[in-house]
């Protein structure tokens, strides 16, 4: 979503169309319940018709140029990367794209754990068996898991993108919106090319300009990316060894966990107090076993010193408790779907098993300008929830909770379309 763990601004540049491990922007009880790229925005590639690019892109790629120079770029590199890269305008029809819906949970996780994509998990896992354990064992990151990223991020390697990095940065760069950031991920991605990770005709990715099979910026290539095949090159294109290093040594600097589970399914009792059901409180699994969660299916809760409830669909779809490695994941990409979605794949991949409580079908999900009318109905009624942004943060979700209780229905703070019309009525 660097390099330090935490990115800011990736989000803004990205919003609406990428992950891969660059989402830190916002806090993670704050993003919504849909990862912050769809599947098919990566290779999003759509033929685009041939135009003379804007009359100043030339010009500002030689001042590029200069500058790089300047920052220790050499000439031979410059020439290598550069001569000849194009400005993309669907990068900026991409960019510019903001999906007015969101997707419901249930929906996105029907395609991200899919029982093909488990089937796919499981022979991908058969076949670098070796490399995952391999890998499991220098970092403590599950075989499992390391393949689940995988497969959400690419669809193990079937669709990491077709557009060149290089363009697609220098097109952001130009285009000024978040240039500063896309400079320096430009910059970054000379310097990969400079150290001889990676050919420039081989740097392929997203439009966002996440690359390879995890999907890694170019600065999170530079902090996190590891030669796991010892042949002097990170390769996360080409060398499965490399994308398995890479993205297991992210999670172990992300904070993972050796041993414990990324969270499990639970279950809650009448009286629950929702208003805990949220990532930012943190309790020992003894504390919430004190308050009558359970495990489904039962047995005992995981060994956390601080783990969270979350309720993604509200009362009626399943619990889940969740501590550090879950939390490692939000790193990997921020969206409460996607850390959900790596965990119950890596489950079902391992043969354990997946989500059991069904999920709220008949709920329609709201558009960001109805989420927006809602936040504005609920400070009208003095249920304060601040700026009406349409986004479903912590502060919403508490105003919500208020209203709920006092029309007397479960005060879970997710907001359906029942209970917007009943608010604006």
């Amino acid at each position: 979503m660097k390099r330090t763990l935490t990115l800011a601004l990736l989000l803004g540049l990205m919003a609406g169309c990428q992950s891969g491990p660059a989402r830190d922007v916002l806090a993670a009880d704050e993003t919504d319940s849909e990862p912050s790229r769809t599947a098919s925005a990566a290779g999003d590639n759509t033929a685009e018709q041939e135009s003379a690019p804007p009359a100043d892109f030339d010009a500002w790629l030689a001042q590029f140029r200069r500058e790089a120079r300047r920052e220790g770029i050499s000439e031979a590199t410059l020439a290598n990367a550069l001569d000849g890269v194009r400005y993309r305008p669907r990068v900026i029809e991409l960019d510019r794209s903001q999906p007015e819906f969101v997707r419901p949970i249930w929906e996105y996780l029907d395609s991200a754990v899919s029982a093909q994509r488990v089937t796919q998990g499981r022979d991908k896992l058969a076949e670098h068996r070796d490399t995952a354990r391999r890998m499991e064992q220098r970092y403590a990151v599950p075989a499992e898991v390391i393949v689940a990223i995988w497969g959400i991020e690419s669809n193990y390697g079937g669709n990491f993108g077709s557009f060149s990095t290089l363009e697609a940065l220098a097109t952001l760069a130009f285009d000024g919106r978040r240039s500063d950031f896309a400079r320096g991920e430009l910059l970054a991605a000379l310097r990969i090319i400079e150290a001889g990770d990676i050919a420039p005709e081989r740097m392929i990715g997203s439009w966002a300009g996440a690359m390879g099979h995890t999907q890694f910026i170019p600065s999170s290539f530079e902090a996190y990316a590891v030669d796991g095949d010892g042949d002097g090159r990170r390769d996360i294109w080409g060398s499965i060894p490399d994308v398995m290093a890479s993205t297991a040594n992210y999670l172990a600097r992300a904070g993972w966990r050796g041993g414990e589970p990324w969270g499990v399914e639970v279950t809650l009792p009448d009286d629950f107090d929702y208003a805990q059901a949220e990532l930012a409180t943190r309790r020992s699994a003894e504390a919430w076993a004190g308050q009558g969660v359970r495990p489904v299916g039962g047995g005992s809760l995981p060994d956390f010193e601080a783990a969270s409830v979350l309720v993604p669909a509200g009362a009626r779809g399943p619990a889940f408790l969740v501590g550090p490695n879950y939390r490692a994941i939000l790193r990997y990409n921020n969206a409460t779907s996607y850390a959900l979605a790596v965990g119950t794949l890596a489950d079902e991949i391992a043969g354990r098993e997946g989500t059991r409580e069904g999920w709220p079908r008949d709920e329609q999900p709201l558009s960001r300008d109805q989420v927006r009318e809602m936040q504005q109905a609920l400070n009208a009624r003095g249920f304060e929830v601040g700026t009406a942004d349409g986004i479903m943060g912590p502060n919403t979700r508490r105003g919500l909770r208020a209203y709920q209780q006092s029309i007397g229905t479960a005060p879970d703070g997710f907001a359906t379309l029942r209970l917007l019309e009943r608010l604006t009525r």
